[in-house]
């Protein structure tokens, strides 16, 4: 399966594992580029020792090529960013911020810029200041979220820009792939489809709260200070929402809401944490192998777009 983006990146298959905090490590992120697709290690609240270790065991385990995420309102951002100069990764995707500074300096260690955009006026610019590819990922997708539908950023984007476009935000199977090809996406990035991959370290109490979840089992928070992020609804979500919309202080807010994705993720805690997931529940039914993961979406993707032909 050939695109820009397989071209870009030199994978087999235009298949992105998304950073998620707290759960995209070294292990998850080879076994996804050893299936063919590519991974990613996320840096959220890592120090940069770990980052630096994360990517060294990730091509222990790989000779094929991954990225590392640049959450940009990390306070050790400066850092980091030397470390992954250093490491040389093949690329690295950034998000929370603005990404145009961090361009030219990746480029000059030979590392591919790939920033997550929320809009036409972002991914314009991005693209103007030399980025490789761009991930456009609409508020269907699980942890930090946007405004605009994937469908309406598909729509929105494409035509405009002249690099590769990779879409992201509640695609779980091949189905999701077939359709952003179709309409003029380079790939796809996936994360919550790969928090039920094996080699994912996410705690099993949240993989299996996730498994038993259903489509309007998810929620968000922090949308009435432009702030969403979307999770499984818990007693935590519960009380933050009620909290919300009863205009408790922004302070109060930011503070409820602090290490609650690490209390899931890692301590397994889904009544106090929030298990960050996105809205394709119902296509989330299993744990498997990633390399089965990424197979099956290949496969479907295939049946799809052969299916579609009948219609033309």
């Amino acid at each position: 399966m050939k695109t820009s983006l397989t071209e870009l990146l030199g994978i087999q298959y235009p298949i992105i594992q998304g950073a998620m905090a707290w759960t995209s490590e070294h292990t998850l992120a080879a076994a996804v580029a050893n299936a063919g697709a590519t991974g990613v290690i996320a840096t959220g609240g890592r120090d940069t020792e770990w980052v630096r270790q994360e990517i060294r065991q990730c091509k222990s385990l790989t000779d094929k090529p991954f990225g590392v995420n640049l959450m940009l309102m990390a306070s050790n951002l400066d850092d980091i960013l030397a470390v992954i100069v250093e490491e040389k990764p093949a690329f690295v995707t950034l998000g929370a911020g603005n990404p145009v500074p961090f361009i030219e300096p990746l480029h000059a260690a030979g590392i591919k810029v790939i920033p997550v955009v929320p809009n036409v006026k972002l991914a314009k610019r991005v693209a103007v200041a030399g980025a490789d590819a761009i991930i456009i990922e609409g508020q269907e997708a699980g942890g930090h979220i946007g405004t605009q539908t994937t469908m309406a950023l598909l729509e929105n984007v494409v035509p405009e820009v002249d690099i590769p476009v990779i879409i992201a935000g509640g695609i779980v199977d091949g189905r999701g792939l077939a359709a952003g090809l179709t309409m003029g996406a380079a790939g796809v990035q996936m994360g919550s489809r790969f928090i039920l991959a094996e080699e994912c370290k996410m705690h099993q109490n949240c993989k299996e709260a996730i498994i038993n979840a259903t489509d309007t089992d998810s929620t968000v928070t922090g949308l009435t200070f432009n702030h969403g992020v979307r999770g499984l609804k818990s007693e935590f979500t519960a009380r933050y929402l009620e909290a919300e919309y009863s205009c408790a202080p922004k302070s109060e807010l930011t503070a409820m809401a602090i290490g609650t994705n690490k209390k899931a993720a890692v301590e397994g805690d889904t009544v106090n944490g929030v298990v960050q997931v996105g809205q394709g529940l119902n296509r989330l039914t299993q744990v498997e192998p990633a390399k089965t993961i990424v197979e099956s979406v290949v496969a479907e993707a295939k049946e799809a777009i052969k299916k579609a032909q009948q219609f033309i």
